[in-house]
């Protein structure tokens, strides 16, 4: 049951961030950022929040500055339209997976063509 609940607020938490992200935030440093997952700690007190972000190396390390310096703002959405308990701490960390399936990928059809 707890498993579910988590999951729930995990989702619902990446939708607020999805919709805040995409709408708007001030920061110039934000380019293009797709949040993919977001993993919250049983006692809500902290969330990983993985994202993609599209564009070279330090155009994606500005984007994470970014997103940690817009934290509060981002914290305080949450709080507001889901009503927890308690608003987890964000930490926002860049997801490689899309990167890492694209190599693996790219890998694969190499060996085939051989």
């Amino acid at each position: 049951m707890a498993g579910q609940r988590m999951r729930r607020v995990n989702e619902a938490v990446r939708e607020v961030l999805s919709e805040a992200i995409a709408s708007g935030l001030k920061d110039p440093r934000i380019g293009f950022v797709t949040v993919t997952s977001v993993d919250t700690s049983a006692d809500l007190r902290s969330a990983k929040v993985y994202v993609s972000v599209l564009g070279d190396e330090r155009e994606q390390e500005e984007t994470l500055r970014g997103l940690e310096r817009s934290h509060g703002y981002l914290q305080s959405l949450i709080g507001r339209q889901l009503g927890l308990k308690r608003t987890p701490q964000l930490t926002f960390v860049r997801d490689e997976s899309i990167e890492r399936g694209l190599r693996i990928e790219k890998l694969l059809k190499e060996i085939e063509s051989e």
